[in-house]
C-alpha cells in the first residue's frame, strides 16, 4: 500500500509539475528574468502550492503517523545557519543557470527533456559529493 501512495503522490505531483510549466527550463529562466521578458505566471504556481498545502501541512504537524502509516518525519529545526545559507545560494545558483530544481529535472529526464540529463548528472554528483564531506566533517568532530 505505501508504493501505491507513494507512486501516485508522484504522479501527482509529476503531472502538475508538468502542467504549470516546471519541467520547462525556458519557463522557469523566464520567471527568473526580472529585467528582460519577465514571465510572472510561476509565481502564481508557487503562491497556488502554498495555499493548497497550507491546510494540510497545519493537519499533519500534528500527527504522528503519515497517511501510509510510517512516523511523520517534519522538520523542527529553524535555525538559519552556514550550511542552510550556502545550500540555498547553491540551489539558486543551479535554478537560475540550468532553470531546474531536483523534482522538474527528474520529471524532464523522464519526458526525455533537452539538458536534463546533464543536469540530473551534475545533481547527483553534487549529492555524492556532498555525502563525502558530510562523512570526512562528522568522522574529524
Amino acid at each position: 500500500m505505501r508504493r501505491l501512495i507513494a507512486f501516485l503522490s508522484g504522479l501527482i505531483f509529476g503531472l502538475g509539475l508538468i502542467i504549470a510549466g516546471m519541467a520547462n527550463p525556458a519557463k522557469v529562466l523566464g520567471f527568473l528574468d526580472l529585467f528582460g521578458l519577465w514571465d510572472p505566471s510561476l509565481a502564481f504556481v508557487i503562491g497556488g502550492a502554498i495555499a493548497a498545502a497550507f491546510i494540510p501541512m497545519q493537519w499533519a504537524m500534528r500527527q504522528q503517523t503519515c497517511v501510509a502509516g510510517g512516523p511523520m518525519q517534519i522538520p523542527t529545526n529553524r535555525q538559519i545557519d552556514r550550511r542552510l545559507v550556502s545550500g540555498s545560494l547553491l540551489f539558486g545558483a543551479g535554478w537560475g543557470l540550468a532553470g531546474f530544481c531536483p523534482g522538474p529535472a527528474v520529471v524532464a529526464l523522464g519526458a526525455a527533456m533537452p539538458g536534463a540529463v546533464i543536469f540530473v548528472l551534475a545533481m547527483l554528483a553534487g549529492m555524492a559529493a556532498f555525502e563525502v564531506y558530510n562523512r570526512r566533517t562528522q568522522a574529524a568532530a
